[in-house]
């Protein structure tokens, strides 16, 4: 019983989240459904590109959903405020598109033990993901992993270098 319970639940909260974030875009966009039982897409106002928000530069989303990197502090797993915005796109697009999987790759500078560092790219890759899944991406959707300081963007030995290593990448 317990085993078909949990998996219940969280379907559950999946089709809410879908069902208020549809209600949400079809109010923004000031459609109304014609017929009793229609339903409304949200974007009947644009004309339909056939391209989808990481595509398409008219977009709403697009813009921040090429921010792909989302930085952190030394030695922390906290997202910071300005990466709320860009987190809260990409869950839009992942709730919308439930057969589109993220993958987020935490990273960490060269300071600390590799095991350290490991484990913390494993908390700020997780941190971003709890915060989608809150924003209602279902699990399913989202892969994690961990470099650790193993895969740096900057070679460098200083705090700029450093802070461009600390980081969590959305990968489509």
């Amino acid at each position: 019983m317990n085993k078909y319970l949990v998996p219940l639940l969280v379907l559950l909260v999946v089709v809410a989240g879908c069902t208020s974030s549809k209600t949400k875009s079809d109010k923004a966009a000031g459609t109304t459904d014609a017929q009793p039982g229609a339903v409304s897409s949200g974007v009947a106002s644009q004309p339909s590109t056939g391209m989808d928000a990481l595509t398409d530069p008219s977009n709403p989303l697009y813009n921040l959903l090429q921010e792909r990197v989302i930085y952190f502090e030394y030695n922390e797993s906290e997202i910071q405020e300005q990466y709320r915005a860009v987190i809260e796109a990409h869950a839009t697009y992942l709730s919308q598109n439930p057969q589109t999987t993220v993958t987020l790759e935490g990273h960490a500078d060269e300071r600390g033990s590799r095991e350290y560092n490991l484990a913390l790219g494993e908390r700020r890759a997780m941190a971003v993901e709890q915060q989608l899944t809150v924003l209602g991406v279902a699990a399913s959707q989202i892969r994690t992993v961990s470099y650790g300081e193993e895969r740096p963007i900057s070679a460098g030995h200083d705090e700029s270098s450093w802070g461009l290593n600390r980081r969590v990448e959305i990968i489509y």
